[in-house]
């Protein structure tokens, strides 16, 4: 048994001035109003929040029960792991949905990051690091990532201007995606040069190849089968995969990805299909790092050849497999807690034929690939349009 999205809602990522209650219960209610359903047709709901100290509430579990007077008695639990949370809240609920213990599930992601100092926000994010070994020798996420990269550049040669194809087809894609937080095409030449506006944040990654901090939000409905087949759309899961690794960099050969590999095989796996069956792709792209050693962990590359996908084409929006459609946590934005559920949402917006602005053609089955920390957590899912 699988478990089917019948309903969702998402905010437009950027900075909001909601705080974060309020970003919670407008997008619990936009999923419950698009499935049809009220609070008391919920038997539990779940929570993907990281926190971390960039807001005070650090109990917002019933915050989704100010959605809806329905919702009061149903259990409700928060979720985290890192930049995973998103897919974490959404494998919790759908294992009560498998087990058979519950029939219809709200999971709502959110994440209001903008409320303290850009300093303050990296410092959260870096806790979500080693300590001992990488945040308490002062390094953040950029330099972790930037560590990567030259490992990489070390390995298989300066890939600086592959990056840059990587962001800038990325903000190509959010341009025209009326829920991302940056709808600005800046183009390969930009991306790709060093400036006063596109500094190195952590050589040799650039302003353009780190994501944002985004505050936003967004719910999905999840059902059982049975219960899909008589709603007005549904979107199955149809396999799921989550592999978690060892925390420390030090003890992976940290450009493998082989978190995100094992979990993206093993979900292809439970799907019974191979990656070239997939019609798009959702993918975690905190850097342009990540993105380029997703393609060789999908394996459309061999190690060190990932760029090669950006010459064929392959992976343009209008490739043969358009890897972030919606342009991605890049241009997208991320909001830790909300951007697995997010992934999810813009997934199944493409299967429905919903997706304003950047719809691809005719897609039968998608990937999302939402990790935690330096490939620590890794969460991938495969979709397909049920009814």
């Amino acid at each position: 048994m699988s478990a089917c999205i019948v309903g969702w809602a998402h905010s437009r990522f950027g900075r909001s001035p909601d705080d974060l209650e309020t970003m919670i219960v407008k997008v619990a209610r936009g999923a419950m109003a698009d499935a049809g359903i009220g609070g008391d047709d919920v038997d539990a709901t779940w929570l993907g929040h990281f926190n971390g100290g960039l807001v005070p509430e650090s109990f917002g579990a019933s915050l989704v029960l100010q959605a809806d007077d329905g919702l009061r008695w149903k259990p409700a639990t928060r979720v985290e792991n890192a930049c995973g949370t998103g897919s974490a809240a959404i494998h919790a609920a759908m294992d009560a949905i498998e087990a058979g213990r519950i029939r219809v599930a709200l999971v709502v992601g959110a994440e209001k990051m903008t409320a303290v100092p850009g300093l303050e926000v990296t410092r959260v994010l870096g806790n979500a690091s080693y300590i001992s070994e990488e945040a308490a020798r002062g390094m953040t996420f950029p330099g972790l990532f930037g560590e990567i990269a030259q490992a990489y550049f070390a390995a298989y040669g300066d890939h600086s201007a592959t990056l840059a194809r990587i962001a800038a087809k990325n903000h190509a894609n959010g341009s025209h995606n009326p829920l991302a937080h940056m709808q600005k095409d800046l183009g390969f030449e930009y991306c790709n040069t060093v400036s006063e506006t596109n500094p190195y944040i952590a050589a040799p990654l650039r302003k353009t190849d780190c994501s944002l901090v985004s505050d936003g939000a967004a719910a999905i409905i999840l059902t059982d089968e049975a219960t899909a087949k008589t709603m007005r759309k549904a979107v199955r899961i149809r396999a799921r995969a989550h592999v978690n690794d060892f925390l420390p960099m030090s003890r992976r050969d940290i450009t493998a990805f082989e978190g995100p590999r094992r979990a993206i095989a093993q979900a292809l796996a439970g799907a019974s299909i191979k990656v070239d069956d997939l019609s798009f792709a959702e993918v975690h792209d905190c850097f342009t790092m990540a993105e380029l050693l997703i393609y060789e962990a999908m394996g459309l590359a061999e190690r060190g050849q990932g760029a090669r996908v950006l010459d064929s084409g392959l992976v343009y929006a209008d490739g043969g497999l358009p890897i972030n459609p919606s342009g991605g946590l890049k241009a997208k934005g991320h909001p830790i807690g909300a951007t697995g559920v997010s992934m999810h949402v813009l997934a199944a917006m493409q299967l429905c034929g919903e997706a304003s602005g950047i719809q691809i053609r005719n897609p039968e089955l998608a990937m999302v690939f939402n990790m935690g920390g330096s490939a620590v957590a890794n969460y991938a899912s495969i979709l397909e349009r049920a009814v």
